[in-house]
């Protein structure tokens, strides 16, 4: 997919953050959980629960440490419903370490309020990222990824899906319009958006897709 197509179709991209969590990215970046346990010091005894299983719940790195990250849940991606999903020999491990090491986007605010008004989160409240597809994508256009589904979701039904899902920009599918041949569901960044500050231009208080205040 050409870039300047990429940011026509998508003039924003959406990030669902843990309520309260905005100043501590405004200040830290916004990091993948990879990230955040190289940033804590997690050592190699401690991160596997964190990083290579599947999180249940969400969880505290340094819990009562006024350095404290919370990683989000994984609820859609049990580790059951992964191997049925998972092709070309992937295993569950090697797909939470994955995603684990990446950053995610919803192309779409449909998207967004797909997963706000979710059974699990639409009581809860978040703090959404709104971002400037004009200069955030072409700043971090070497380490962005574009994903035709919900990579972390096997529900209500285990899509098939392997690490060939994620493309780099240039290597998307497009038909001979330029359009993509799906549309882009997941923007994705390696590892950490150190200075997303920089492309927000919007931070909502959200409780499903009810608009609770703008806190940036």
């Amino acid at each position: 997919m050409d870039l300047d197509k990429l940011i026509e179709l998508y003039p924003r991209v959406y990030h669902m953050a843990e309520r309260g969590a905005w100043d501590s990215i405004r200040t830290r970046g916004l990091m993948s959980a990879t990230a955040v346990l190289d940033h804590l010091a997690v050592g190699d005894g401690d991160r596997a629960r964190y990083e290579s299983e599947h999180r249940g719940q969400k969880m505290d790195v340094k819990a009562g440490d006024p350095s404290n990250i919370v990683l989000r849940d994984q609820k859609p991606m049990p580790e059951g419903r992964l191997v049925r999903a998972l092709t070309g020999g992937t295993t569950p491990r090697q797909w939470y370490e994955l995603i684990n090491g990446k950053v995610f986007f919803w192309a779409e605010e449909k998207r967004l309020h797909g997963l706000l008004g979710a059974r699990d989160y639409r009581k809860l409240e978040h703090d959404v990222l709104t971002l400037d597809s004009s200069t955030f994508i072409p700043a971090y256009a070497e380490t962005i990824w574009l994903c035709h589904m919900n990579s972390g979701n096997t529900w209500p039904m285990p899509h098939r899906r392997g690490t060939g899902i994620f493309c780099k920009i240039a290597d998307y599918p497009v038909k001979r319009s330029g359009n993509p041949v799906k549309e882009v569901v997941e923007l994705v960044v390696d590892y950490a958006v150190p200075n997303i500050a920089d492309y927000v231009v919007e931070v909502r208080r959200m409780q499903g897709t009810e608009v609770l205040g703008v806190i940036g």
